[in-house]
């Protein structure tokens, strides 16, 4: 146990340390400082100007002010309209920025309402075109009424909106999600899955670098002398999970701090989402499968690490994990918009992908208590069982020096030690 700490505070020692390791949380902290001030920077920086579209006057003056009437009941209007006298100076004042886009008309009498054109320096999808296509629609609808000599009343049912309200449906006592608790567990799910992205990718490729870098140092061959390989193996997994966490602490940290600020919360709250709706439950999920999605990959990474010679062959020995964990990100990334679809649904039983995928599902859907129990069994078991066969693998790889070991000779070497 002596020797487990001894190799475990050296490791945390050695990447305190290191001036490369110091820089980057730094860089990462003043970068999350700005992401949690981003949603008071979004709200200022939005502009609260309406965007100015010129139009022919004489041209169409119905619709011109069928659409004026239609922006002037906005909160914020999101077009200006603006006269001139023709289309050439309407390109003039495009040029000159004075106005972002213009309107012409076109008759069509086969539908009884022009076509209309907006010209613009971009013709690339415009906020500005759908607002107009909207706007425009509404005022064709009121012309078509009034056409049609109805009375107030009638207009008023027609023109009345109608309201569909969202509402999570719950299998449980409990009541459904509210649009603001979901938005807020889509924000926390996200964040996390990030979080152990960043923690699998970074931390991993460390633990599989310093085994590497021992063995091509012949450092390992005194180390084994003193200190068993599995204990090397488990005190620099350890040593450099503390260390991650240390890491991911400050960086959360500094994420938190600035979200919880006053401006930033009601900037959030008009986006929809509500940081008092946290699920304390899903804050106890994410904290288990950060840790089992560590660990899981954790000791893939030190197995491959030790099996390799030279640190110029560990970016293509560690490529099929790597690979895994790409892809368990992505399937978690298009599982956001489709948390319940059967693909998702499948791979979050794969315990490579259960820490992301689960996760995603406790956190945006319902899935039933014996779903959850049977992915944590799997997940567990697969930690168990990686984690035995990657301490085979090390006790073995590292003393195999020369070219990297076939899977028989591998194999071979591997019956000879118990663990």
């Amino acid at each position: 146990m002596n020797s487990l700490w001894t190799v475990m505070s050296f490791t945390m020692r050695t990447k305190l340390r290191n001036k490369a390791f110091l820089i980057t949380t730094l860089v990462l902290a003043i970068l999350l400082v700005v992401v949690g001030n981003l949603p008071t920077l979004l709200n200022k920086l939005e502009s609260d100007k309406a965007t100015k579209v010129g139009y022919v006057q004489g041209n169409h003056d119905e619709l011109i002010q069928g659409l004026t009437v239609y922006y002037a009941k906005q909160e914020k209007p999101e077009v200006a309209l603006v006269a001139s006298n023709s289309e050439e100076s309407l390109k003039t004042k495009l040029d000159d920025g004075d106005i972002k886009g213009y309107v012409t008309f076109e008759d069509n009498a086969a539908v009884g309402f022009p076509d209309v054109v907006y010209h613009a320096k971009s013709s690339l999808g415009s906020s500005t075109a759908q607002s107009l296509t909207l706007g425009l629609q509404v005022v064709k609808n009121d012309l078509v009424v009034k056409g049609l000599g109805l009375t107030p009343e009638q207009e008023a049912l027609l023109n009345a909106p109608v309201t569909v309200k969202q509402e999570q449906v719950r299998f449980t006592n409990e009541a459904g999600k509210t649009p603001e608790e979901e938005g807020t567990a889509i924000g926390m799910t996200y964040i996390m899955i990030i979080l152990l992205f960043m923690a699998v990718m970074i931390t991993g490729q460390l633990i599989a670098t310093e085994i590497t870098a021992e063995k091509s140092s012949r450092v390992m061959e005194i180390i084994v002398t003193s200190v068993s390989p599995l204990k090397q193996m488990f005190g620099k997994i350890l040593g450099t999970f503390v260390v991650g966490v240390t890491q991911m602490a400050i960086l959360v940290s500094a994420l938190v701090l600035n979200l919880v600020q006053q401006h930033n919360i009601d900037a959030l709250k008009d986006m929809g989402v509500d940081l008092g709706a946290v699920d304390p439950k899903l804050i106890v999920f994410a904290v288990f499968f950060y840790l089992t999605g560590f660990f899981l990959y954790a000791t893939l990474f030190a197995a491959v690490g030790s099996i390799v010679s030279r640190t110029e062959d560990l970016g293509q020995a560690i490529l099929p994990i790597t690979m895994l964990t790409l892809a368990g990100f992505y399937i978690a990334i298009f599982g956001l918009s489709h948390p319940e679809h059967a693909f998702i649904r499948i791979c979050s039983f794969i315990p490579f992908f259960a820490p992301f995928l689960m996760f995603l599902r406790i956190g945006l859907t319902e899935p039933p208590v014996w779903e959850i129990a049977l992915s944590i069994g799997i997940l567990l078991a697969a930690i168990v069982l990686i984690g035995w066969l990657s301490a085979k693998i090390y006790r073995t790889g590292v003393l195999m020096y020369g070219k990297r070991p076939s899977f028989k000779e591998l194999f071979k070497a591997m019956k000879a030690y118990k663990v």
